[in-house]
């Protein structure tokens, strides 16, 4: 039996929020703003609990993206085009919330153009300094 346990995790912050809207002005170059919501995660693979996470949903050229705050400074991340077209980003969970975003936008900006039979060898979005090809995975299907 499943049910949702009694601790949530706590709301985006204002700085969260902040950052996540201006990667994603930087990306789309108009403003926007993810709604939020919440989402019950199953974060112990052991247990059949569910915990209330704030999550991030924002939709554009036709992809709609997830991102779920799931403890302080920890955050997961994915996109799909439909309940069956779902797309990871080969982590389970980030630290860093620019690294998530800008990682999600990237395997996503990269799955399209995959889509679309485009294949430069340049990818769409730079990761922040410091990144390694180890980093990036590019579009797994979940």
């Amino acid at each position: 039996m499943k049910s949702a346990v009694d601790t949530t995790v706590s709301d985006f912050t204002g700085q969260e929020l902040e950052l996540v809207a201006e990667l994603l002005q930087q990306r789309y170059s108009k403003h926007m703003s993810p709604e939020l919501a919440d989402s019950e995660l199953k974060l112990d693979p052991a247990s059949d609990e569910l915990t209330v996470c704030p999550t991030l949903y924002w939709s554009e050229r036709g992809a709609h993206f997830v991102l779920c705050k799931i403890a302080q400074g920890r955050y997961k991340c994915q996109f799909f085009y439909a309940d069956a077209d779902q797309y990871g980003t080969g982590h389970d969970e980030y630290t860093d919330l620019r690294r998530c975003v800008l990682t999600l936008l990237r395997v996503q900006a990269d799955h399209a153009s995959q889509s679309a039979g485009i294949s430069s060898g340049a990818t769409a979005i730079d990761l922040p300094a410091g990144s390694t090809d180890d980093d990036y995975h590019g579009p797994l299907v979940i």
